[in-house]
């Protein structure tokens, strides 16, 4: 047993140079950083940074995106923490080779490098194939609402901006003014802010106002636009009943539905009058009917059915009435809102309530890898699953072209039933099963009607897709979609759970990095086991 402790000399002078491979091990997450920087064609990084001229020399736009890079695998996105980090953690230190860039340098870097990050992306997607990794015979889509460097409180509607935009440009023009006048009337150093501290950086948020204005007005004439058209298809309903013509399917609501309502109910009562009077003439004529008599028309389950219906409408109507009669337009809230902080971003609806964000698409394979990404502003999935069905389509071409795997072929490509629609179904592209509903209602439906073989000749890909999914080959190959794709967002959002930059397409380029930096984390657990 030792007699004494180890000494602890803190203020002991390095006696050999140090050298930063002994700091850490050898398999260490930032020499595979270092190592796929190297590998990959930083032309546009390059192109973004200036060279020559007066001044200190500029960061390494390698060394730059590397650090990014590892930083995003840490899940630390803030530009201020990243160095701090260069400061106080090794692995950050090993990264910059102690000479940490300040927080301004890699905040500009990432906004200059933005376009850089989609090819960035592909190539590291191309190293992963290169590694054996990438196997398309399941492809997985799904969404996840992220949240956008805003708050949900910076909604605003029509009539605010209305009554608030004028009166806010025209007070940052005359603040503008008196600071130029301001300027150059002062010669001392201590000159007044640019724009007062009230105010926030007015120019800037000048432009998002209006920005923000401009998407509500595009907003609200794409509801007119789509409240016109339905309008439009309810009045025709509503036409061709009051003419007595047969209409398919439930009544829309809307301003024509106790009109059509009615009128469906006078055309049932005149069709049931018909055949009493037909059967009373045919009595009346000594003759002997055919069939069951008619019930009488209080009877009638059609007409009952016709004269409910009449009711709904009729309460309704009178709520709706209601409300908007004692509605205060002091409380009323608008129904259309536009942020002004982040025009772009919308209102999501999450299982824990709204939040302020975007709609993150990412496509992952069986071993999941992330092969796409996209970033929207619809809540709704259907319209996102084309897109990145191509998108996953077209890296798994690009993958085979170079490798020749055979694994690196779309198989089947799995979601869930918030892509469900006749046009998904039917869109050019490979195979692909899209779940109905909910996962007991489509196991109970496969455990009660079963399936077995291809769908019968002339199916619609409706109905082969639900004889699919009640087939047992079809049920055990949906279940890889939840195993699939489930953790690849979890993963994912343990880098990025809200995008730091503002605007569609930074959040874009911020979901490009954030998806490189998970691929690079997988690539490396994969190099070892291989």
């Amino acid at each position: 047993m030792a007699k004494s402790y180890r000494p602890v000399l803190r203020d002991q002078p390095m006696l050999l140079p140090v050298d930063m491979r002994e700091w850490l091990p050898p398999d260490h997450l930032v020499w595979f950083v270092l190592e796929t920087v190297d590998a990959l064609d930083t032309t546009a990084l390059e192109r973004s940074r200036r060279r020559g001229g007066a001044g200190a020399a500029g960061y390494d736009p390698r060394m730059l995106f590397g650090l990014l890079v590892y930083a995003y695998c840490q899940g630390v996105r803030s530009s201020r923490q990243i160095e701090r980090m260069c400061i106080t953690d090794v692995a950050f230190r090993v990264l910059c080779a102690q000479d940490g860039p300040d927080h301004t340098t890699i905040a500009r870097f990432r906004v200059d490098a933005q376009d850089a990050f989609s090819d960035l992306f592909a190539q590291v997607l191309m190293i992963a194939a290169r590694a054996g990794l990438g196997r398309f015979g399941t492809v997985a889509v799904d969404g996840t609402k992220i949240k956008a460097n805003a708050s949900i409180d910076a909604n605003r509607g029509k009539e605010w901006f209305n009554q608030n935009v004028t009166s806010m440009l025209a007070d940052a023009d005359r603040t503008d003014r008196a600071e130029d006048t301001a300027e150059r009337e002062s010669h001392v150093d201590d000159l007044p802010d640019r724009v007062p501290p009230d105010l926030g950086d007015r120019t800037r948020r000048r432009e998002r106002i209006q920005l923000a204005a401009q998407e509500l007005d595009a907003e609200l004439q794409r509801r007119a636009r789509v409240n016109e058209e339905r309008d439009a298809a309810a009045l025709a309903r509503r036409h061709r009943s009051e003419q007595g013509q047969p209409v398919v399917g439930r009544i829309p609501n809307g301003p024509h539905r106790l009109a059509e309502a009615r009128a469906h109910l006078a055309r049932e009562i005149t069709i049931h009058q018909a055949k009493l009077d037909r059967y009373a003439a045919l009595i009346a004529a000594g003759k002997k009917p055919m069939g069951r008599p008619p019930v009488p028309m209080e009877d009638s389950t059609r007409i009952a059915r016709a004269r409910r219906v009449v009711r709904n409408a009729e309460v309704v109507e009178q709520a709706a009435a209601a409300a908007d009669q004692s509605a205060s337009p002091a409380k009323k809230l608008p129904k259309v809102v536009a942020n002004t902080t982040a025009p772009q971003s919308r209102i999501m609806p999450t299982r824990r309530g709204f939040l302020q964000g975007y709609n993150a698409q990412v496509a992952v394979t069986g071993d999941q890898l992330i092969v796409a990404v996209q970033v929207g502003r619809s809540p709704n999935d259907q319209g996102c699953f084309t897109p990145m069905m191509q998108a996953a389509q077209d890296a798994a071409e690009r993958l085979h072209a170079i490798t020749g795997n055979a694994d690196h072929v779309i198989g089947t490509v799995l979601a869930d039933a918030g892509y469900n629609s006749d046009a998904n179904l039917k869109a050019d592209g490979p195979d692909r099963l899209i779940a109905l509903g909910k996962g007991r209602d489509q196991a109970r439906a496969a455990t009660m009607e079963p399936a077995h073989g291809s769908p019968p000749v002339g199916a619609t890909p409706r109905e082969a897709n639900a004889h699919r999914l009640r087939t047992l080959e079809g049920r055990d190959l949906y279940k890889r979609r939840g195993a699939t794709v489930e953790p690849g967002i979890g993963n994912l959002k343990k880098i990025i759970d809200r995008f730091s930059r503002r605007g569609l397409d930074n959040a874009t380029s911020e979901l490009h990095l954030a998806a490189t930096a998970f691929n690079l984390m997988k690539v490396h657990r994969a190099i070892p086991a291989a």
